[in-house]
């Protein structure tokens, strides 16, 4: 397989600040999930792709690997201990984590590196807990569908101007864990959230993908991909304070 993470670095990269200003936070219950998954109530905890930190929030201490300079800058701001690496070579030692954490990142990962080199620094029994949101958070059956259409609209996009990276599909990321033999236990669990948003934040959100950056840079027009109408909708369909329901999707490997 490619190595494709550095693509993914420089993808995100360019909007830090945005990215981190709309992307959702990981429920606190998670936290308190892994804890028991793992048995040990205060883990060593390894936050790998840690972005600007957000998935970095439930933890008391955690050291988050990034290879984005723009994102670490925003995740030590934040007060989070981050180092320069990436899935295939964290630079971290042998059986340092209870936990390993992984947000929204898998499918970036080379598994036949990455894999290796994750079970490499989780400590007999220690948990990796790879998670993803489910996309859109829902509000209602008209945003719901703007956004569906938005998604097909830029997917095909990016495949006709060569912009869509490869990657691993999520629907595969049990399977994959499984084949690779390194670890005991193979699982996955759902957790549910909600928070509150506007119109322009959920916006916002639909934009914080580097394939739609990719697009507007390009010149694409909003009413070309969808965004005009996106807009008009949850305009019409969401308050400043809209519920948010989001499904927050955790693989589970045991070493």
């Amino acid at each position: 397989m490619t190595h494709v993470l550095p693509d993914a670095a420089d993808r995100f990269s360019a909007f830090a600040e945005r990215y981190d200003s709309v992307r959702p936070r990981p429920p606190q219950e998670l936290a308190d999930f892994l804890r028991q998954w793992a048995g040990v109530a205060e883990p060593s905890v390894v936050d790998v792709g840690c972005g600007t930190g957000l998935s970095c929030t439930i933890w008391p201490e955690v050291t988050g690997v990034e290879p984005s300079a723009e994102m670490r800058a925003v995740a030590a701001r934040r007060g989070v201990r981050v180092v320069a690496g990436s899935a295939e070579e964290t630079g971290l030692p042998d059986a340092c984590a209870d936990i390993v954490t992984v947000s929204h990142a898998l499918h970036w990962f080379d598994a036949d590196r990455a894999f290796p080199e994750l079970a490499r620094i989780m400590r007999p029994g220690a948990v990796l807990a790879a998670f993803d949101y489910d996309w859109p958070p829902a509000v209602d059956p008209e945003v719901d569908a703007a956004y569906r259409d938005f998604e097909a609209t830029h997917t095909a996009m990016e495949a006709e101007r060569g912009l869509r990276p490869t990657f691993s599909p999520k629907h595969e990321h049990l399977e994959r864990l499984r084949r690779s033999g390194l670890f005991r236990h193979v699982n996955e669990v759902c957790l549910h959230m909600k928070e509150t948003g506007s119109a322009e934040r959920f916006v916002d959100f639909a934009t914080s993908q580097g394939g739609v950056v990719a697009l507007l840079k390009e010149g694409v027009g909003e009413d070309e991909l969808g965004l005009t109408r996106l807009r008009e909708v949850t305009a019409r369909r969401m308050t400043e304070r809209t519920t948010w329901w989001w499904t927050c999707r955790v693989r589970l490997a045991v070493r």
